[in-house]
């Protein structure tokens, strides 16, 4: 039996009107002050203390920050507290590295998905860790009086991160919190944020790949989107509730809240609130960062990765152990390549630096009127268009070869550089300390999680690459002994790295750690390749250094400025701080968009798309039978929306970006609504400027995934477990007698 909670709020009726997006990523803390009339204005029916309290239970006390380790500084993903048993929905992409290392060729739980029938079965996710945020204060005073005006900024830098080890010392607790202190405005302000981090977090559910990430790489960033995108968690504690080592004998955390979750669905111009943990994004960036982005370093990182996902592609769909080891890496790379494709795509047809330039233009003749502000702000703009043409020029040598040095044998060489430089040194304890630190090595470790034929392609294509992109005036080293040694046949070297190289193998560095010989590894094939890859690196990395410590710099110092020029400019308006990894909120609501001349997107997509998009046995648009079954027969249930529609996503407003993925969408009330997983293609360049007309945040909605958790896994124990809330339909309307109480009923839960 579950229970279904009835909730009615009559001032829902007068308040909603039609609304619209909000730009914004907002600290929770200030959310009385910056955003409640506005939020309130737009549907919001919870009270300040409500959203962020640090004396009483909040919304804030459900919002997770997901990472690796006890002592995390910032978050890869969100997740959201859904029971009283500390049950935590995420993105299935944000599982996916537990979900692949708990996997294997018997137990394929990418393909076949898993569901745990009671806590006993549920899995440790090692290495994951959930952080819960206790409270966040102010810390700009002091952090920024321990500077002066006397520092440059080298000394600026080193007395910050001192003042912050000390008030993280002193906020710890002898380690029981994990406070992290972080700037704001390009370091203009401080925050401290202490954190309570527990790392026995186990893996409870997902669905197969073929619904969690169904679309694959064609879909991502795409709209309509009929990905099924979750994953389930659970956090455990001690018997006292506080964080610890996994254990058998740990216990669900008992948390401060939990999210309910509606089965009300949504309408058009619904008021919706998104909380969670973004990364980064560069709304403050300048017009010359823009083109340095878009023009040089985009392109390099997309062509290296998209490089190297091809190569996964062709040997992952071959070998299904093969994909189970690379799912992970492959997902993080093409990810990015995507990312930063669309980005050049978007950010030049929006015209994203031409905006900038307006701005800086504007904020130029504001300067140029006060002698005051000449003195401060004068040279700041050109100095940073001169840093970033210096950093245009340089960045191809710095970015090609590290990620060469960094491919197979040669990457691994490396590691054995010390040691030839040491076991050459006159000084015999040095040298007979390198002999012995040699005997420590793995040689199995190098080659642990790896497919050989795939990362010797690799090797071949990313040697191939590089000698493609240079001349022999780049690199002269390594020019002259491709054309010397195997006369301009740069494959010809790839293959005698691959059969002749000591580091090639884990049998043959094992025979030379059992034979160490210092000049084989400096005639050694690999370690030759990579001496020439640094030496450019080396030949470069100065003045590129130089270039991005004045980036940063200048940065610091326009944003100062710009944030006084808007103070007398715009007094009403209220700027954010760009996303930093730490806990924001967004509010807007569901839309649709248009994004271009006759074509328009509705805010909703449904199962139907799901049919229409399947291709059998296609390793994006393959599907289980039993959900095709499901959707043909429309065995919705509960779940169908009022037409009797399963919907799958949906769109909104909402300012987010990358670690924003599990965040979860809430209504009014602060009900889970959805997960937020997905930007949209057209307002790929959002993250440095907000498109109000194009920028859309994807949902996967929260009946699609009660849907595949009840009615396609049958697993209806974490039904069981989740506060599910409907309201019924007179409530809706406004007019029935039935809304002036609350109603509690309970239903069976469907078979």
């Amino acid at each position: 039996m579950k229970k279904v909670f009835l909730f009615v709020a009559l001032a829902v009726f007068s308040l909603v009107g039609k609304v619209h997006a909000d730009e914004g990523m907002w600290l929770p803390m200030f959310v009385e002050r910056l955003n409640y009339v506005d939020m309130e204005k737009m549907g919001l029916q919870l009270t300040p203390e409500e959203l962020y309290s640090i004396n009483n239970s909040s919304l804030k006390d459900a919002i997770v920050g997901l990472s690796n380790g006890d002592r995390p500084r910032g978050f890869f993903c969100t997740g959201e507290i859904v029971s009283q048993n500390s049950l935590m929905f995420t993105n299935h992409h944000c599982g996916y590295s537990s979900i692949q290392k708990l996997s294997t060729v018997e137990h394929d739980y990418l393909t076949d998905g898993f569901w745990a029938k009671d806590f006993s079965e549920e899995l440790p996710a090692e290495g994951v860790s959930a952080s819960f945020l206790v409270r966040m204060e102010d810390v700009t005073e002091r952090m920024l009086g321990a500077v002066n005006d006397t520092m440059d900024w080298t000394e600026r830098n080193a007395a910050i991160d001192a003042a912050a080890k000390e008030l993280e010392a002193a906020a710890s607790e002898d380690g029981k919190y994990n406070p992290v202190v972080k700037g704001f405005f390009e370091g203009n302000e401080y925050y401290m944020f202490v954190y309570q981090v527990f790392t026995d977090v186990r893996l409870v559910g997902t669905p197969p790949s073929s619904i969690g990430k169904f679309g694959g790489d064609t879909d991502n960033w795409m709209w309509p989107r009929h990905t099924g995108d979750f994953s389930i968690f659970r956090v455990y504690a001690d018997a006292n509730g506080n964080p610890a080592p996994y254990s058998p004998e740990n216990k669900p955390l008992t948390p401060k809240h939990h999210l309910p979750v509606s089965l009300d669905g949504i309408q058009k111009d619904d008021f919706t609130m998104i909380w969670g943990f973004p990364g980064t994004t560069e709304r403050y960036m300048t017009s010359y960062g823009i083109n340095y982005n878009v023009d040089i370093f985009y392109p390099i990182i997309h062509d290296i990765f998209k490089l190297q996902t091809d190569v996964m592609d062709e040997f992952m769909q071959k070998d299904a152990s093969v994909n189970i080891m690379y799912a992970d890496d492959k997902a993080g790379l093409a990810n990015t390549w995507k990312n930063f494709e669309g980005q050049m795509i978007m950010l030049r047809k929006n015209k994203v630096a031409e905006t900038k330039a307006e701005l800086e233009a504007q904020f130029a003749a504001w300067v140029n009127a006060n002698p005051n502000r000449v003195k401060e702000y004068g040279e700041v703009l050109q100095t940073l268009a001169d840093s970033y043409a210096l950093v245009s020029q340089i960045s191809s040598s710095i970015y090609y070869p590290n990620y060469v040095a960094m491919t197979g044998p040669i990457g691994i060489s490396a590691e054995f550089g010390q040691y030839a430089a040491d076991a050459q040194s006159k000084d015999k304890e040095v040298a007979k300390a390198a002999a012995e630190a040699l005997k420590e090595i793995d040689a199995e470790a190098f080659f642990a999680e790896t497919y050989k034929p795939l990362e010797d392609k690799t090797l071949v294509e990313m040697l191939k690459l590089y000698y493609n992109t240079f001349d022999a005036e780049a690199n002269p080293e390594f020019y002259k002994l491709v054309d010397k040694k195997y006369k301009g046949d740069v494959v010809a070297l790839a293959n005698d790295i691959l059969e002749n190289s000591i580091f090639a193998t884990p049998e043959s560095i094992k025979a030379f750690i059992e034979k160490p010989n210092a000049k084989k590894v400096e005639k050694d094939i690999a370690y030759q390749v990579y001496n020439a890859m640094v030496g450019q690196i080396v030949n470069s990395i100065v003045p590129y250094r130089l270039a991005m410590q004045s980036i940063d710099e200048n940065n610091h110092l326009f944003v100062k400025g710009l944030r006084e020029f808007y103070a007398e400019a715009q007094p009403e308006k209220s700027l954010y701080p760009d996303a930093n990894s730490t806990l924001r909120m967004s509010y807007g609501s569901v839309q649709d968009y248009q994004p271009a001349d006759a074509i328009h997107y509705d805010y909703i997509c449904t199962a139907n798309g799901i049919l229409e998009k399947y291709v059998p046995d296609d390793y994006e648009f393959d599907v289980p039978q039993r959900l095709l079954d499901l959707i043909e027969a429309r065995d919705f249930g509960q779940y169908a929306d009022e037409n009797g529609e399963l919907v799958v996503c949906f769109l909104s407003t909402n300012d987010i970006t990358g670690g924003n993925s599990g965040s979860p969408i809430m209504n009014s009330r602060g009900e889970l609504i959805g997960l937020a997983f997905d930007g949209n293609w057209e307002a790929m360049s959002g993250d440095v400027n907000f498109e109000p007309n194009l920028q859309r945040t994807i949902n996967v909605d929260a009946r699609y995934v009660l849907f595949v958790i009840d009615k396609f896994a049958g697993a209806t124990n974490l039904i069981e477990e989740l506060t599910i809330v409907k309201t019924p339909k007179c409530c809706k309307e406004g007019t029935h007698e039935c809304c002036k109480k609350e109603a509690e009923v309970e239903t069976t839960t469907e078979e």
